[in-house]
């Protein structure tokens, strides 16, 4: 078993030593990520420079390369050219925070595990919760026992999983559960400030809260205490549109 792993939190985050010693055991397991933190960067690519491959050496990173670029770099460069032999697995986390709901859209955790799944490789995207690291133990053993199940028990097709774990002592946790993306309220507004010379910066604002929070969700699974799996697709077609569109074509 050769597995990729990948982050958008750079590759000094705790969130990914702990992944890459949670997987070690099971295979080879590979690491190429951001320089930097590049949370929000969604699917981007870097076509305006050329990008360059590191190697860490010493310290829990040892052996960890990493690009300076996005995290969908980091995956696209390791499948089309870097690594001598296609991987088996992309993995990418462990996030600090969690990608549900509408968050799928703008997280380069998950866009880190779609770039593998475009190349048709089985592909997991782990986030915690809550940011700050707490319980990360409680992520890493999760995924690596999702890693081993898929292992034991595979797809029959590619799949692209989203999993968010709540931040929680592992003996707290109420299961696994099988969920669909929930729904965010539309983002906060904007942090308007100044800069030293009285010119207005802006901040984006926070995401907004849960607006679809039901039963079957990621944000009710993981509110009770479940870690939550979402199966996600790429085909963005609006089917049922269709039809009033192709009137315009009349």
């Amino acid at each position: 078993m050769h597995i990729l792993i990948a982050n958008d939190d750079g590759y000094l985050a705790p969130g990914l030593a702990a992944l890459h010693a949670a997987l070690a055991p099971l295979g080879r397991v590979t690491v190429i990520a951001p320089e930097q933190n590049h949370s929000g960067a969604s699917n981007s690519l870097t076509l305006q420079r050329p990008l360059s491959i590191f190697e860490a050496s010493g310290g829990i990173q040892d052996g960890f390369r990493f690009v300076n670029g996005t995290p969908t770099d980091s995956v696209h460069i390791a499948l089309t050219g870097l690594l001598e032999t296609r991987p088996d697995l992309v993995v990418s986390g462990i996030n600090q925070g969690q990608n549900m709901g509408e968050d799928v859209l703008y997280s380069g955790t998950v866009a880190a595990a779609i770039e593998g799944f475009l190349f048709g490789i089985p592909s997991f995207a782990f986030s915690q919760v809550d940011k700050g690291w707490a319980h990360l133990d409680t992520a890493a053993r999760v995924a690596r026992e999702i890693v081993e199940r898929y292992i034991a028990e595979p797809l029959e097709a590619p799949c692209l999983i989203n999993v968010n774990i709540p931040s929680v002592p592992y003996a707290e946790l109420q299961g696994w559960r099988a969920t669909r993306l929930g729904k965010r309220h539309p983002s906060q507004p904007v942090i308007r400030q100044a800069n030293p010379r009285g010119e207005p910066i802006y901040w984006i604002g926070p995401a907004g809260d849960a607006r679809d929070a039901s039963e079957g969700t990621d944000f009710h699974a993981t509110a009770n205490g479940f870690v939550s799996m979402t199966p996600l697709q790429l085909d963005l077609t609006h089917t049922q549109q269709m039809a009033d569109v192709a009137r315009w074509t009349r």
